[in-house]
């Protein structure tokens, strides 16, 4: 039994009648060239209880204390059933892109059940062209953006024959269900013990003060955080992040519980050569297009702030010894921080935003990789499991109304770029899902690199973005302005420039969901699958 961390509750908290905390994707499946001829929910429920045994996150329900005097333990769900979780529909002719979305979205608005474990399966039937679509949604508490990838690459094959996978070892007899009463006692001595953890977590949170959104941007902070590392014995002195303060923009405000999904793929090819050509990362590039996406969005409406707009990039880091263990909960709940940066929104010339961009994230790589951020756990941590739990929703409404402290998420997952097959059906493209919630604005841009191709989910509360699919397109025209640039580029080259003062070279950070091989070596292995910047949250 397992007591979900201060940041997993923090997502259960932050769900209201106008958020619904899950991360979610959509799978296209080439259903009508599989084997069979179609994929059926049959076919998703009897892969579930063959591979069941591999996803930990799947098999557990909360558990709650009694008063909600602490957080939630993960416990095993006695008797899961995993065809209750399964769901089928069928599109209406034509089975368009435009109609998936908006039945994806009808799903994505829906809160997850929490007496169950806390996921759904939805099978949408009758696409266009033979096509399938597989959306899956886990809630945040249980998944962050790694965790989930690792979920869908135990379903996954590498071929359209469906792997074997043995049964598990005969399980040892699940723990009995957390007792009220031990719950209710170890609640009465965390509180007794909290204001010392208070003060840690304080202590903690003043060393990253400079790194945190809008608190960084107050006139000591600086030299608040380089006392407080100093204090408790880390490096004082560490890459200087520059003030950012969210400018107000339509994305920001309280959202209401309605949602719109659009999506989309851009070849990852030409996302390559543009970050070849100039010297950057994919994910430096991929910035650049949701810079840019976003700057004639908020131009065509005469809304464009002068300021650069300030984003929030999730980080994994899970090691590799906190994804296995045995037992309730483990391998589940969330290992991630968050880059804060600037999007170069305020700078006209393209080619200048995606200078700009590069250098920004860069300056943000080094401070992350000097010193990881961990102020998203110790804030979590602050308040006592009560306040936190009836508060954050409040919170959050009033911090969206006031001064949110970002504009946006954004979120890069590279995955595996050879195909993949699910039900013995081709996937066509993978798309993401996170969430909204006031405080971090009423849009969302995931993507996901599969295969050749860079499938973006965007997520919007139709009361900040109306038009979703418009901002899609966006995305579609920055990725042309920059494949011109690359190519006049190439045609036209620059003289080398001086060596930089600093390294040349700083990638993303990559975190291993499995051992990145070209093919398992056993027939349990999950499909590898490599994450440097993920989700969720």
């Amino acid at each position: 039994m397992r007591q979900l961390s201060a940041l997993d509750a923090q997502f259960l908290h932050a769900e209201s009648a106008t958020t619904a905390a899950h991360l979610a994707g959509v799978a296209i499946l080439d259903a009508a060239r599989s084997p069979g001829g179609a994929v059926t929910r049959d076919d998703v429920v009897r892969l579930l209880r063959e591979r069941l045994h591999l996803v930990p996150a799947l098999r557990l329900r909360l558990a709650e204390v009694p008063f909600g005097l602490d957080r939630p333990y993960w416990t095993e769900a006695a008797g899961l059933d995993v065809a209750d979780h399964v769901h089928e529909v069928v599109l209406p002719l034509p089975g368009d892109e435009s109609q998936l979305a908006d039945e994806i979205t009808r799903i994505h608005e829906r809160r997850l059940d929490r007496s169950r474990p806390l996921w759904e399966m939805h099978l949408i039937q009758g696409l266009s062209g033979g096509r399938a679509a597989l959306y899956t949604k886990v809630h945040h508490c249980a998944v962050d953006g790694m965790s989930g990838v690792e979920i869908l690459a135990c379903l996954l094959d590498l071929t359209s024959e469906i792997r074997p996978v043995p049964a598990p070892e005969p399980p040892a007899p699940p723990p009995p269900a957390p007792d009220p009463g031990e719950m209710l006692a170890v609640a009465v001595a965390r509180s007794v013990s909290h204001p010392a953890r208070a003060l840690r977590s304080l202590g903690r949170l003043a060393a990253d003060l400079d790194a945190i959104p809008l608190l960084g941007a107050l006139p000591a902070a600086r030299a608040v955080a380089a006392a407080a590392r100093l204090i408790i014995g880390g490096e004082a002195e560490l890459p200087e992040m520059p003030p950012l303060v969210a400018p107000p923009t339509p994305f920001n405000g309280p959202i209401s519980a309605r949602r719109r999904f659009s999506y989309g793929a851009l070849p990852l090819s030409e996302v390559k050569r543009v970050a070849r050509t100039f010297g950057l990362s994919v994910n430096d590039v991929v910035m650049t297009l949701c810079a840019s996406a976003l700057r004639s969005w908020l131009r065509e409406r005469d809304v464009l702030p002068a300021e650069p707009l300030v984003a929030a990039v999730p980080v994994a880091v899970r090691t590799a010894g906190a994804r296995g263990g045995a037992g309730a909960g483990a391998g589940v709940g969330n290992r991630l921080s968050a880059m804060i940066a600037p999007l170069a929104t305020d700078v006209a010339c393209p080619l200048e935003r995606l200078r700009v961009t590069g250098e920004a994230m860069r300056r943000a790589k080094r401070r992350f990789a000097a010193a990881p951020a961990t102020w998203l756990d110790e804030l979590s941590a602050v308040l006592p499991a009560p306040v936190t739990a009836v508060a954050t929703p409040a919170v959050f409404r009033l911090a969206s109304i006031v001064l949110p402290p970002i504009n946006l998420i954004v979120s890069n997952v590279p995955g595996p770029q050879f195909p993949l097959y699910l039900c013995g059906a081709r996937v066509l493209g993978y798309y993401p899902m996170s969430v909204l919630t006031d405080m971090t604005g009423g849009v969302n841009i995931t993507c996901f690199s599969y295969d050749g191709s860079l499938g973006f989910g965007v997520l919007a509360c139709p009361d900040r973005v109306a038009d979703v699919w418009r901002l899609m397109g966006h995305l579609q025209e920055a990725m042309d302005e920059l494949v011109e640039l690359a190519g006049t580029a190439d045609t036209h080259p620059a003289p080398p420039a001086e060596p930089p003062a600093e390294p040349a070279a700083v990638t993303d950070p990559p975190v291993t969901v499995a051992d990145p091989v070209a093919v398992p070596d056993t027939a349990t292995a999950p499909i590898p699958v490599t994450v440097a910047v993920p989700t969720s949250a």
